[in-house]
């Protein structure tokens, strides 16, 4: 199972090396370029990986990990055309597959940098959330000031 899911994280995000450098693409970033259907691959190969973690009792700050790297690959993928390019340098795949073949090991637990990575995003959401928030309770009580003023 793992050899395979080795094949696919290399076809998705390093088969290829652009002639002259050491960069390193998949079909990914190609396959992205056509609409609808090329932004599902690494969604499915994500899904792929976490059902194996799951079977594999990996721990949960390691799932959101890997969620996160997906997110952040989803998020990339956005930006027309640089999106695309970004996506050569950003492998959520291979860092998801490092992740599971790392934890999938009884008795590895997760890394101060897997908290600090999940805590970290958790509060840049969290403050996502609360700024609109804030800014409308302010908003509300100077209009509500204004109108009993008026």
């Amino acid at each position: 199972m793992l050899s395979h899911l080795r094949w696919w994280a290399e076809l998705l995000d390093n088969r290829f090396r652009i002639p002259g450098t050491n960069i390193r693409f998949g079909i990914d970033p190609i396959l992205s370029l056509i609409p609808g259907f090329g932004d599902l691959a690494s969604p499915l190969f994500t899904m792929v990986l976490l059902a194996q973690a799951i079977s594999w009792r990996v721990p949960r700050v390691v799932l959101v990990r890997m969620v996160i790297n997906a997110l952040i690959d989803a998020l990339i993928g956005v930006v027309p055309i640089a999106g695309n390019v970004a996506d050569i340098f950003w492998r959520a795949n291979t860092t998801n597959l490092a992740l599971l073949e790392r934890h999938a090991q009884p008795g590895v637990r997760p890394t101060p940098g897997d908290y600090a990575l999940v805590w970290t995003i958790t509060a840049l959401l969290g403050l996502l959330v609360l700024v609109p928030i804030v800014l409308g309770l302010w908003i509300t009580v100077l209009i509500w000031r204004w109108i009993v003023n008026s």
